[in-house]
């Protein structure tokens, strides 16, 4: 792993949530963008070399819309920078974590991403993410 790519927040309204985090950061997010696959709306945040993800549900059966409704508003995940995703999940599966997905899928921000389930990483939901380059 490279680095802390992004902090997922998980919000109610990413309206009113940027007004929030904006006023916090001093500065807009940089990106809004919709990921249909995982039923969200999101923000980024650019803080030095570290994002901030906000996401809200588009849809009350969303993972967003689930966590908030059993844990509230809050951090949701946290997702690090990784250079090849494909051999970082065989390697990470080798060692007994739990994958989400069997094959990276296309996230927020260009990215490749996949899940590590929380049950296996202490109850913290780990994201891996590899920039999509035109070769990838």
């Amino acid at each position: 792993m490279i680095k802390v790519e992004h902090i997922g927040i998980a919000v109610k309204n990413i309206k009113d949530s940027n007004d929030i985090f904006a006023r916090l950061f001093g500065q807009q997010p940089y990106k809004l963008e919709a990921v249909e696959s995982e039923k969200v709306s999101t923000s980024f945040f650019q803080l030095g070399d570290t994002k901030i993800e906000l996401l809200e549900a588009t849809d009350a059966d969303s993972p967003i819309a689930k966590f908030i409704a059993k844990r509230g508003e809050g951090i949701h995940h946290i997702a690090y920078e990784v250079a090849d995703i494909e051999s970082e999940m065989k390697r990470l599966s080798e060692e007994g974590f739990t994958l989400l997905n069997e094959k990276p899928k296309k996230g927020a921000d260009n990215k490749l991403v996949c899940f590590l389930h929380p049950k296996s990483t202490n109850g913290v939901l780990v994201e891996l993410c590899q920039e999509i380059t035109s070769d990838a």
